[in-house]
């Protein structure tokens, strides 16, 4: 099993009147390989559910365990190396650096790592390659399309090889056509072995997952396989 959690809770203003569990007693397991989209309405706890497992956050209760690591055991640094090696984030706003290239945008988080500099360069000039953007390699994001941009995160994902990919909203900036080419994308990585969370509030984005995880106020509502015809 690559990820499960166990009864996990994470509350804000824990006690007080206001109190707020954006998690409420959420189990989940998911296998590695798998395509899951992780879907809801605004205030469902999708995107909380999605910052502990991508190690951005911690829970208030309950267990979380990654690759058989219990990640509530780790240390901050472990933690920190976790999310640069094992999980590729791709995010509805791109969070590309604007100073930079595509190429330089890429390579920033494999500098991090610690990966020396040529490796660096074979590194994300492969993954522009695999995404269909060698040619664009030097621009700079403004100068480039929202699908492109969105692409570029998507290599800047995926250079180092991680095992999970998280994207979240990936296609909420996009229109209808560049967005099904940016799940398109999502799916071919997933059939190369990738494990994919999808999180979304469209049901229609949802439904090109073999998985839907539907959340409503912090609870998981819906758990359901589902027939996709990319496969």
């Amino acid at each position: 099993m690559l990820i499960k959690l166990t009864d996990v809770y994470k509350i804000y203003g824990e006690g007080l009147e206001s109190e707020v569990r954006a998690l409420d007693g959420v189990s989940l397991e998911i296998e590695r390989g798998d395509f899951v989209a992780i879907a809801g309405q605004s205030g469902s706890g999708k995107s909380t559910l999605m910052n502990v497992l991508g190690c951005l956050d911690v829970p208030t209760y309950g267990d979380y365990e990654l690759d058989g690591q219990d990640v509530g055991a780790l240390s901050d640094r472990q933690i920190s190396r976790i999310r640069s090696r094992q999980i590729g984030f791709v995010f509805q706003g791109y969070n590309l650096i604007p100073a930079l290239n595509a190429q330089e945008n890429v390579e920033l988080p494999l500098i991090y790592q610690g990966i020396r500099p040529a490796k660096c360069h074979e590194m994300a000039r492969a993954a522009l390659e695999r995404v269909g953007l060698a040619d664009r390699a030097k621009h700079r994001p403004t100068e480039m399309s929202g699908g492109q941009q969105q692409r570029v995160a998507i290599a800047r994902a995926i250079a180092a090889h991680p095992p999970i990919i998280m994207a979240d909203e990936p296609t909420g900036a996009l229109d209808s056509k560049t967005g099904k080419e940016i799940l398109g994308y999502l799916q071919m990585l997933n059939r190369e072995g990738s494990t994919v969370l999808l999180i979304t509030h469209d049901l229609s984005i949802a439904a090109t997952a073999r998985r839907l995880v539907r959340l409503s106020d912090g609870k998981i509502v819906e758990d359901v396989r589902q027939e996709v015809d990319w496969l």
